[in-house]
């Protein structure tokens, strides 16, 4: 991935949390029950396009968040 679309998917996360009244916090917390290894730190990294996402990260944020690849992965402007 390039570093725009690591940004722009990145920022897509951050909004669609907020979306969901959700804090990094307890999206990381709640990808640590679902056994992701992730810190609060690293979900403020990928959310600036700092740290790449794994596949399985990318599957649980999508269950998480209740939204669809498509939302995740949106690239083009709105």
């Amino acid at each position: 991935m390039n570093h725009t679309v690591e940004k722009r998917v990145g920022n897509n996360i951050r909004i669609l949390r907020e979306k969901a009244n959700m804090t990094q916090e307890v999206l990381s917390a709640k990808l640590q029950l679902l056994g992701c290894d992730i810190t609060r730190s690293a979900v403020a990294k990928i959310e600036v396009g700092q740290r790449h996402l794994y596949p399985d990260e990318v599957i649980l944020i999508k269950q998480i968040l209740k939204v669809s690849y498509e939302d995740i992965f949106e690239v083009e402007n709105p």
